[in-house]
């Protein structure tokens, strides 16, 4: 028997591919469904299913696709309700990969047909759960993503209780726990770095687990602090209920390479979103007017998520030469399916071009430090509100960038507007995002946080009034 992780780190995602005796299983798979089908040709075995924990918010899962290509199944656990041909399993239903088996544990809580799937070695010992979201690494997941008027938030909390101890605490402490997301992921609030775990770890360490932890208890400390989820996710739950376009036709249209001036009049002909992808440090020395920079090398796909709230938006890429298919991939695991097209040649081909080119002032923290002692600056953090409770430079305002675009109303349309984040990535989205708003006054602290530390600048960790 084989299992293996395979973990995104951009998304925090965990897929999972089981094999036995010539036949493989496919857990939670991402999107882009070709490296499943290969690494199956590989190992000359037949995917007989594909499972799913339940319907991902977060991204959109590549079950449809695959099973279209497989012919393997789609099994989901009891209450779903999907638009598309699967296996609705009941409770405690096994499946036989090889000499393997997996057992369908009914955990609702996260959403109502949220499901842990058991496997059993060929000797039938207990080996892993799949946890999906139900049970992270460090934490649980959030029980106000299927709130509906008849099931609130501490309804679904309640049952997660339930079946955190009904269902997974009873199996034994070497059972190891491979969940659907680690750090980072807006699915929980606190996840470990750590992606797997065995079940007895996560007794002793996670809040959630606590022995003597009484349903009330449970239900408060689960739901306390919960940040609004973001704006794309019941998009990506419509899609993985209902199916998708293929992957295929996707890439497809993404891969139309446009010359600069034809770039130029799509975009105007359009009125699409023109979305940079390159290094910060390169796009504030010269970028297309108007465009939004969202680094291929961060956290892409789920800051494209929080700041692009109309998820049909069309879309115009700039990448780094090369990059073109992993942008357009990368956008279509979170379900932003409408790339139009790409610049040919990047925005080096733009400036050979002769087009207009704009600009972002970024200074150093050092140089920043100076002309702090000199006046009365607006200085604004858009690190996230932990990040700015911490510790944070006196009479900055904290403006996230998860909640920029209802927040415009905070920056100076006069005074200039320093901004900053922990260390480069996030400040020039948003200094971004105020250029093309109309924003001209705009400086990024290169370095962020990280670099003004260092500096004589004073700081504080008393918590000032905090925008949301």
């Amino acid at each position: 028997m084989k299992v293996e992780q395979i973990y995104t780190g951009c998304l925090a995602q965990g897929a999972y591919y089981v094999e036995s005796d010539g036949e493989a299983a496919i857990i939670d798979p991402l999107r882009e469904i070709q490296p499943y089908i290969e690494k199956a040709e590989r190992e000359g075995v037949k995917i007989k299913y594909v499972f799913e924990t339940h319907f991902h918010a977060d991204f959109v899962s590549g079950h449809v696709d695959l099973s279209k290509e497989t012919g393997a199944p789609i099994v989901f656990g009891p209450n779903a309700a999907p638009g598309f041909d699967a296996i609705i399993a009941e409770d405690n239903q096994e499946f036989k990969i090889g000499a393997a088996t997996i057992k369908v544990l009914h955990t609702p809580g996260h959403t109502m047909e949220s499901t842990t799937y058991l496997l059993k070695d060929e000797s039938g010992k207990d080996y892993c759960i799949f946890s999906g979201d139900t049970l992270f690494i460090g934490d649980v997941g959030r029980p106000d993503l299927a709130q509906k008027s008849n099931i609130t938030t501490d309804d679904l909390a309640g049952f997660l209780y339930d079946s955190l101890r009904n269902k997974i605490m009873p199996l034994a402490d070497d059972v190891i726990v491979y969940p659907a997301h680690g750090a980072g992921s807006a699915c929980g609030k606190n996840m470990s770095k750590e992606t797997f775990a065995t079940l007895g770890n996560q007794k002793q360490f996670n809040y959630a687990l606590r022995a003597d932890m009484t349903k009330e208890e449970f239900v408060k400390e689960v739901t306390d602090g919960l940040l609004p989820p973001p704006m794309y996710f019941p998009e990506n739950v419509r899609m993985n209920k209902e199916g998708y376009e293929s992957i295929g036709k996707v890439l497809e249209r993404g891969a139309t390479a446009l010359a600069p001036a034809d770039f130029e009049d799509v975009a105007n002909a359009t009125g699409a979103l023109v979305l940079d992808t390159r290094k910060p440090a390169e796009f504030v020395n010269g970028f297309v007017p108007r465009s939004i920079n969202i680094g291929l090398d961060g956290n892409f796909a789920p800051w494209v998520g929080a700041l692009i709230t109309d998820i049909k938006q069309e879309l115009l890429l700039i990448t780094d030469e090369g990059r073109e298919e992993e942008a357009v991939t990368r956008l279509a695991r979170v379900g932003y399916d409408n790339t139009i097209g790409y610049l040919k040649g990047g925005f080096n081909a733009w400036k050979a071009a002769g087009k207009e080119v704009d600009k972002i002032k970024s200074i150093s923290a050092e140089e920043f430090a100076k002309t702090y002692k000199e006046s009365e600056l607006k200085v604004f953090d858009v690190r996230k509100t932990s990040e700015f409770e911490a510790e944070h430079i006196e009479n900055a305002e904290n403006v996230p960038l998860d909640y920029i675009n209802e927040n415009m109303a905070a920056f100076s349309t006069g005074d200039t507007n320093y901004i900053h984040c922990a260390g480069g990535y996030r400040s020039v989205i948003a200094a971004s995002i105020l250029k093309a708003r109309g924003f001209d006054n705009v400086v990024d602290v290169a370095g962020g946080f990280k670099a003004i530390s260092e500096t004589s600048i004073p700081k504080t960790d008393f918590v000032c009034p905090t925008k949301k």
